[in-house]
């Protein structure tokens, strides 16, 4: 893009403060901010001040396969999940785009080293559960890992230092998460130094996008592989690419699948999978009325009690089918680092901005059908979200050493 058209196109934006100083800035600044400048998505940024989410339907209780029914059917299940890996039908999607910062860690939150005794990344423990998988199989599952701008190179880095944890390197694809363009409270694009736009990735909502933008749905196709088992990275304990939990999936002639734990309280902070207009949905905890959030069953369990823990299968075709779709946009108060006019940084300590970020568990209501999955939580939900206290390195290290594996 050339700075007379940037020009025009801020200018029609009321964006004109974005090439304040361009003259002052090297060669690679000049095409880096003009590079950005091109990209950015304006119904997005001319969103702020408008209503961005929509009202909710008709919300409806959805059951789930349950542990006693997953326990009678677990061969049946296994089998037909096994015979769609060995037949090259299934890839797994690690969301890997976090930093470590809220842990003490300045790295890729996977490469943090949560051992006692020895090394432990949280990457080796999601590389070793898959493994599991793998060698029951008798084949290799690609691996697609999304990355952020932040942290793409580092995380690259690690996984050849650590020879990938075992695991064959040709089977693994990087891809770089799309970013989104952060503004102020006034809707004015925010720079987060000299030569670049204050930008943030664009939520794991995107992670389909993303994958598509990055060439990798050709290697999908080319690899003939037609459901995606998506998962994130803070939960060590996770079973990934199941072959129960993908069996069970296509059994049931569901189009997606969802790993869910029943609540331990109606307070837990979860989301939970219910029906919204008769179509698979899920509702977060704070967007659950008092009415739900106490309703028993006449079993004295609550209708609302499957939670979901970010683990996901869909059809690939599903998703190409639904890839036009607008997401729903959700706008977030942040602390954005950033410059003010003279360049001096700034680092807020209360929000001063919005970022926007689409969720992955909106495009469960893109879905025409999904399957709850129930999992026994102790085994398969450890995700690490804080230093110290619940959801932590500290609840993890706990139920790993539950689990047998050595810290």
């Amino acid at each position: 893009m050339t700075r007379e058209k940037a020009t025009e196109i801020l200018k029609s934006h009321d964006q004109l403060h974005v090439l304040q100083g361009f003259d002052r800035l090297n060669e690679d600044q000049q095409e880096t901010l003009l590079s950005q400048i091109e990209e950015i998505d304006w119904k997005v940024i001319e969103s702020v001040g408008e209503e961005t989410k929509n009202a909710r339907g008709e919300i409806k209780p959805l059951g789930a396969v349950e542990i006693p029914e997953i326990d009678e059917r677990r061969e049946e299940f296994t089998e037909e999940g096994l015979s769609e890996i060995r037949n090259g039908k299934v890839g797994a999607v690690l969301l890997a785009g976090g930093m470590g910062t809220r842990l003490g860690h300045q790295g890729p939150k996977g490469s943090l080293d949560i051992g006692k005794t020895r090394h432990l990344y949280i990457f080796e423990c999601l590389i070793a559960n898959l493994l599991e998988v793998t060698d029951v199989a008798g084949v290799y599952i690609p691996l697609y890992i999304m990355t952020s701008e932040k942290n793409h190179d580092d995380t690259v880095r690690f996984f050849e230092e650590e020879n990938y944890f075992g695991y064959p390197p040709e089977m693994v694809r990087f891809f770089i998460q799309d970013m989104a363009a952060a503004v102020d409270f006034s809707g004015k694009l925010l720079l987060e130094e000299p030569g670049r736009l204050a930008t943030s990735p664009n939520g794991n909502g995107g992670w389909f996008l993303s994958l598509h933008s990055s060439g990798l749905l050709d290697d999908i196709h080319d690899r003939g592989i037609e459901w995606l088992n998506v998962f994130a990275v803070d939960n060590v304990l996770q079973r990934i690419c199941d072959p129960a939990f993908i069996g069970a999936t296509v059994l049931a002639g569901a189009e997606s699948g969802s790993k869910v734990v029943k609540k331990v309280s109606p307070d837990e902070g979860v989301g939970v999978l219910c029906l919204e207009d008769d179509k698979p949905s899920i509702v977060e905890y704070y967007e659950m009325t008092e009415e739900m959030r106490v309703a028993y069953d006449d079993r004295g369990e609550l209708k609302y009690r499957f939670g979901v823990i970010l683990n996901y299968l869909f059809r690939v075709d599903a998703l190409e089918r639904h890839m036009q779709d607008e997401l729903s946009l959700h706008v977030v108060k942040k602390k954005i680092p950033c410059i003010d006019e003279n360049w001096q940084p700034i680092k807020p300590e209360e929000p001063n901005g919005y970022k926007f970020e689409t969720l992955i568990l909106d495009m469960i209501h893109m879905m025409d059908s999904n399957l709850p999955y129930e999992v026994v939580r102790e085994r398969e939900f450890a995700p690490i979200k804080n230093l110290h206290g619940v959801d932590s390195v500290d609840s993890a290290r706990e139920l790993l050493e539950k689990n047998g594996v050595t810290l």
